[in-house]
């Protein structure tokens, strides 16, 4: 493994699967296997400083030319459970975001007309070969949609404060409660008077769960925003607390409560989406 640089690359949040190695092909379930025997395995951080150094070369590289063999570990009650990065599908997936997102002057900038024209072509191959190919990581910067709040409840909550290391902020929860609670949280919204767009990406959410292994693990992590946010905020932050009880609220038919959670969750991501405008 490349040596690990101290150098924190702050601001993006992710929300990751890890299924079980009996979800895998025979041939991957073995690569998985002796992938998790070695020990310490990279972190997110690592992950995203790879992804980052592809990016300073001229031309830049939009998208890698090999998928990533790396993956994120964890076991739990005995069971091995693997989050493949899949760096290349996902660069082709978010340079698809890049584009309907960003001016054409400054994606020009960013990544030449050219490079981008590559990475499509190549991205429209790889897709006829792989129809149902599907990523275990999403990633957001500068936030943590508010769809993702709704998979998780306060109680499956782990905050590490600040010491010899990091901040640390994360939710875990069983597939089938984070199925469950999207099910759930979509009627409540199709019931009330306003769902909003809401509805739209815990549809999308829910799509994508039921890609898994239903004894897969579902986990939120504030990554790289732990560092955009004091320790006394992190400490306060309960934001799937606050989604539950407005989904609770409008499922009883209380809209003044249901509004007064949201106005709570609105006002403390508000501080961070602020900082990326801040010089």
């Amino acid at each position: 493994m490349p040596a690990v640089s101290s150098v924190l690359v702050p601001y993006a949040a992710y929300l990751r699967v890890y299924e079980p190695l009996e979800a895998f092909p025979r041939p991957e379930r073995e690569h998985w296997t002796r992938y998790a025997q070695r020990g310490q395995t990279p972190t997110a951080q690592d992950e995203l400083r790879r992804s980052l150094a592809d990016l300073l070369p001229t031309p830049p590289v939009a998208v890698p030319v090999r998928e990533s063999a790396d993956a994120f570990v964890t076991e739990v009650d005995g069971v091995v459970r693997i989050c493949p990065w899949r760096t290349r599908l996902r660069g082709w997936l978010a340079l698809e975001e890049l584009v309907q997102e960003l001016p054409p002057t400054l994606l020009d900038a960013v990544l030449p007309p050219v490079v981008r024209a590559q990475a499509a072509a190549d991205w429209g191959r790889w897709r006829e070969r792989n129809p149902d190919a599907r990523p275990w990581i999403r990633s957001a910067v500068w936030q943590v949609p508010v769809r993702w709040f709704v998979l998780f409840a306060d109680e499956e909550r782990a905050y590490e404060p600040a010491g010899p290391g990091a901040a640390a902020l994360r939710y875990r929860t069983p597939m089938v409660e984070a199925r469950r609670r999207t099910a759930r949280a979509l009627k409540a919204l199709r019931d009330s008077e306003d769902a909003g767009p809401l509805v739209e990406g815990l549809v999308e959410v829910g799509r994508w769960l039921e890609e898994f292994h239903p004894r897969s693990l579902v986990e939120l992590d504030y990554g790289g925003l732990v560092h955009a946010l004091s320790g006394q905020r992190l400490a306060d932050d309960h934001s799937a607390a606050d989604v539950a009880e407005g989904i609770a609220a409008l499922r009883s038919g209380d809209g003044d409560a249901a509004e007064e959670a949201y106005a709570r969750l609105v006002a403390r991501w508000r501080v961070v989406r602020d900082l990326q405008f801040a010089n």
